[in-house]
């Protein structure tokens, strides 16, 4: 950082002793140091690991993701779905709208940009869009992994995790573009948190047998 004694302390001993020509230079050297600060700060304050705010905003306009997203509101009438049954969710006319927009908190909005700029830079394989995904659900319990069915569809499994409504829209609207163009791309989630996927034939954090799997689901 620089400092206006970097400067004053440059002063020789002709004129060390006035305190005019002193004052002087401190208040040139002040206003240059601040410059050289707020120069040097905004490499920080746009560097994705610490970036805040209206910066967090700006590098995520530049990778194409945007902080505002559409998601599904979640307070109409639906049956077998907790706290929106009978005398509890509303009722939905035939206006009322099944989407809203929500904006991002800091945090989740830097992990879906690194994401964003993995799959700008995604070279189509499957493992490598496994290591993208496993960014964005690196502090859960989410297990990642794809199928190519050679027919141009594949499917990505998120085994062990229930993902929340934002995650699940990032991911179903096509915010993360990780798929080739022209092929069909599904979700299957598990449908109870914490387990494998249900499948014949295996068993481990993936996919497991009888009383240990869970179905997989549509996201």
């Amino acid at each position: 950082m620089a400092q206006v004694s970097d400067y004053s302390g440059l002063i020789t001993s002709e004129h060390s002793g006035k305190p005019k020509f002193k004052a002087m230079v401190e208040a040139v050297a002040g206003a240059l140091s601040d410059n050289i600060n707020l120069c040097r700060s905004i490499v920080n304050g746009f560097d994705l690991d610490t970036a805040v705010g209206d910066q967090l905003d700006a590098i995520g306009e530049w990778v194409g993701l945007p902080r505002i997203i559409s998601v599904p509101l979640a307070v109409y009438f639906s049956l077998d779905v907790v706290g929106l049954g009978l005398d509890q969710g509303n009722w939905k006319g035939p206006y009322d709208p099944s989407q809203g927009l929500t904006s991002l908190d800091d945090a989740t909005y830097r992990t879906m940009i690194r994401a964003k700029i993995g799959a700008n830079n995604w070279n189509g394989t499957l493992a490598s869009l496994q290591s993208i995904l496993s960014q964005v659900f690196a502090s859960t319990t989410a297990r990642v992994f794809a199928a190519d069915h050679q027919d141009m569809s594949m499917i990505i499994f998120l085994a062990g995790y229930q993902p929340p409504a934002i995650l699940k829209s990032l991911l179903k609207n096509g915010y993360l573009p990780l798929k080739p163009e022209g092929v069909k791309l599904n979700y299957i989630k598990t449908s109870v948190d914490g387990t494998s996927l249900f499948g014949f034939d295996l068993s481990n954090q993936y996919i497991a047998g009888f009383d240990t799997g869970a179905w997989g689901v549509s996201l």
